[in-house]
């Protein structure tokens, strides 16, 4: 009896060391698993660390890019801003190109007026030119024919001077012709009176 209570006594002890064994060998890879663990987490921790590191860098860009996109936002809002006053600008240019357009039209339209106008005023200059060339080439003829009128007149008034001249010699030689004719009566009328003085019958003698 108590060789089968030892023999199971050592069956036990033998199952127990074996257990321990199992134990041994499993806590040793245990043990091992713990260190592999510890060693990944050491490499989780390291490359944690330097994911936290890249995540800070990467915030700071973040950060970064955000203060960037304020202040592109911010430009952007300017450059939007200075396209609609740009393009309010072009409204206000396209309607002053329009209004300088249809004041050209207009210009034209009173250039091609002004230029007909002129034209009929040229070709009326030219007519008015062409009747005074006639008009002087007339005056010169009749200038030419009162120089000769003139010098006609001068042969006459010299004639006529020289005609009034023969008459005032003619009235003078007719004063005296008068003259001498009256005196002529006076001595006819004398020798009449005293010829009747001197007939017979009146008692005077004929001297």
């Amino acid at each position: 009896m108590y060789e089968k209570k030892l023999k199971i006594a050592n069956q036990e002890l033998a199952f127990q060391n074996q257990e321990k064994e199992n134990r041994a060998a499993e806590l040793t890879i245990a043990n091992q698993e713990l260190a592999f663990q510890n060693q990944e987490k050491e490499n989780r921790a390291a490359e944690l660390a330097i994911a936290n590191k890249e995540l800070d860098f990467q915030n700071h860009e973040k950060e970064n890019r955000a203060a960037e996109l304020i202040l592109a936002n911010k430009e952007l809002a300017f450059q939007n801003h200075e396209k609609e006053n740009r393009a309010a600008e072009l409204i206000l240019a396209n309607k002053e190109l329009a209004f300088q357009n249809h004041e050209k039209e207009n210009r034209a339209a009173e250039l091609i007026l002004a230029n007909k106008e002129l034209a009929f005023q040229n070709q009326e200059k030219e007519n008015r030119a062409a009747e005074l060339t006639i008009a002087n080439q007339e005056l010169a003829f009749q200038n030419h024919e009162k120089e000769n009128r003139a010098a006609e007149l001068a042969i006459a008034n010299k004639e006529l001077a020289f005609q009034n001249i023969e008459k005032e010699n003619r009235a003078a030689e007719l004063v005296i012709a008068n003259k001498e004719l009256a005196f002529q009566n006076q001595e006819k009328e004398n020798r009449a009176a005293e010829l009747t003085i001197a007939k017979p019958g009146t008692g005077f003698s004929e001297s």
